[in-house]
């Protein structure tokens, strides 16, 4: 059970892991594996499950309706990624300048976000109010 929603841990593909994101899409998954890997982390990802489908309407046939036709709904494939490091939290690890960009840079909730291409570690964050 998590502390806080901030503080996420639950075991994914058989291992005990502190969840770094979930319903990541693939882009968002190779930026982070990037960090959190240059940064030592072992990171587990697993496709996050696809939502339960409710069954739809019966339809009697009888009286001349066409039934629909049965389409899969087409979601994104997103994954839910963890470390092997269950205390790990993203917020302390921001803000506590623990993260590193592989350029040797702090890792900022900018650059974490993906908001900037570069990590701007010499601006403290509550100057870049964006």
């Amino acid at each position: 059970m998590a502390i806080n929603k901030n503080h996420e841990f639950e075991e994914l593909d058989g291992v005990k892991c502190g969840i770094v994101e979930k319903n990541v899409l693939l882009e968002r998954f190779i930026f982070l594996k990037k960090i959190l890997e240059y940064n030592k982390f072992t990171v587990v990802a697993i496709p996050t499950p696809l939502p339960k489908v409710v069954a739809a309407p019966v339809i009697n046939i009888a009286e001349g309706e066409i039934p629909p036709p049965a389409t899969a709904p087409s979601t994104p494939e997103t994954f839910t990624i963890g470390v092997t490091d269950y205390t790990f939290n993203t917020i302390n690890a921001i803000f506590g300048r623990s993260l590193k960009t592989p350029d040797g840079h702090v890792v900022t909730m900018a650059y974490w976000q993906q908001k900037e291409s570069v990590s701007h570690d010499e601006i403290p964050y509550y100057e870049n109010l964006n």
